[in-house]
Order: C-alpha cells, then sequence, then structure tokens
C-alpha cells in the first residue's frame, strides 16, 4: 500500500490501520482503562501522524465512525470537520461511546461545533454515563481552546458543574472535576469563582463531591499556576 495521503478512502485508511496494530500494545491499553474490545492496538502517537497526513474529510470520518474499529473512530474524531458536523450525528456518535478515551477525543471534535453549548447542556442531563461524561469533557476543551469565547460563558457554568458534583460514576466525576479545573485556570477573572465553588465541594458532606473540590483546589492553589495567570493578565 502506498503511503498515506488525503485521497485515501475509509476501507484504505482500516486496511491501513489493522496492518500496523500489535496484540502488545492492545493489551497495554487495557490497563488505562480503555475498551479495547474493538482495538488493533495503536496509541495516538501513531494515529495523529497519521490523521494530519489525512486531512480533515467530513464524509470519510462518517464512515470511519461507522466501521466500529477503536482506532477507526479516534481517526474520524481527528479528521472531522467541525462545521460539517450536524447535531443529530452527535447524538448518534454519543450513543456508540464505550470507553472514556473514545468520548474524551471526540468531545474535541464537538466543542469545536456551532451548537457546542446546546450539545453541552443536553449531554449534561443524559443519565448515560458516557454521554455525561462528554458534556463535561467538551467544557473542559472549551475552555481550553475556545480564545474567543468570553469568560461569562464559563463562569455560568458552575452551577452545571456544582449540580453534577454528585455523580458518583467514576467517568462522570473525573470529567466534572477536569472542567473545573479548566475553567479555573483559563483566566485570573474565572479563577477565584473556580476555586471558591471548589473549596464549597471540597466541604461537602457528599463524599464524589468532596473529591472533586479537593482536587481541582490542589492543582488551582499552585503557586505555579497562580504565577502563569498572573503572568497571562499582563
Amino acid at each position: 500500500m502506498p503511503l498515506p495521503d488525503p485521497s485515501w478512502s475509509a476501507d484504505d485508511i482500516v486496511a491501513h490501520l489493522h496492518s500496523i496494530g500489535t496484540e502488545d500494545n492492545r493489551v497495554g491499553m487495557a490497563r488505562f482503562g480503555i475498551n479495547t474490545a474493538s482495538a488493533l492496538g495503536i496509541g495516538n502517537s501513531e494515529l495523529r501522524p497519521l490523521a494530519r497526513k489525512l486531512k480533515k474529510n467530513h464524509e470519510r470520518s462518517l464512515q470511519l465512525w461507522d466501521s466500529g474499529v477503536r482506532e477507526a473512530r479516534l481517526m474520524a474524531a481527528f479528521t472531522g470537520e467541525p462545521k460539517k458536523v450536524d447535531i443529530d450525528q452527535c447524538r448518534r456518535w454519543a450513543a456508540d461511546f464505550d470507553s472514556w478515551e473514545i468520548v474524551d477525543t471526540v468531545a474535541d471534535l464537538f466543542a469545536d461545533t456551532p451548537f457546542w453549548r446546546e450539545l453541552i447542556d443536553e449531554f449534561a442531563e443524559d443519565e448515560r454515563e458516557f454521554v455525561r461524561r462528554t458534556a463535561f469533557a467538551m467544557l473542559a476543551w472549551s475552555a481550553v481552546h475556545l480564545k474567543k469565547e468570553p469568560d461569562s460563558t464559563f463562569l455560568a457554568y458552575l452551577p452545571l458543574i456544582e449540580k453534577h458534583a454528585g455523580d458518583p460514576r467514576n467517568f462522570v466525576r473525573k470529567a466534572v472535576n477536569w472542567a473545573l479545573r479548566q475553567i479555573g485556570k483559563r483566566s485570573m477573572s474565572l479563577h477565584a469563582p473556580a476555586l471558591a465553588l471548589a473549596e464549597k465541594l471540597a466541604a461537602s458532606s457528599d463524599r464524589t463531591a468532596r473529591w472533586i473540590g479537593k482536587d481541582a483546589v490542589k492543582e488551582l492553589t499552585d503557586a505555579k499556576q497562580i504565577a502563569r495567570l498572573a503572568a497571562a493578565k499582563t
């Protein structure tokens, strides 16, 4: 097979993925809580450079997703075109989520869609563990990547974080914590309210909320983080 290029079809990509996967990698992934039921054993360090060579292609990304193969689905996220994604596609893909890794990768794509805020609100109220995780993974990615979004947008999401801070499911609580930390690290103006919420949760009688709060307080009071935010403000 020739070297990867943008002309490759979804079938070409899947065939290539099958040719480079290894069982050793597959076994290793399981140790990190990655669902390997459909995995070929290829790490992101190989997938991301491959995605850059293949470039973005919306229709092909849909076909890659439909293959059901873990690596092909990651490639679908890496090579999807967020401005061509529609909200029903997001709902269909979310219904397929079966691993935190898939969620966090696809959430980065979803966070770049024009309707990302609508998705966060909808997915946060969904009782499915991986779908709710998607809402908070999207919120975390948005806080990092959407530089032009006003801080007020993220300030308004702190009540949503507080609302779901008691969800004890592992993949939800970690994403809620992630979102709170990223909002607090976005700017000096967001740091104080995020830290205040973290301290409130840390004092909660609820075990999950307490863990989320204490972990966030630890990061948000780190001297290096505070110095970085202060430097960014000047």
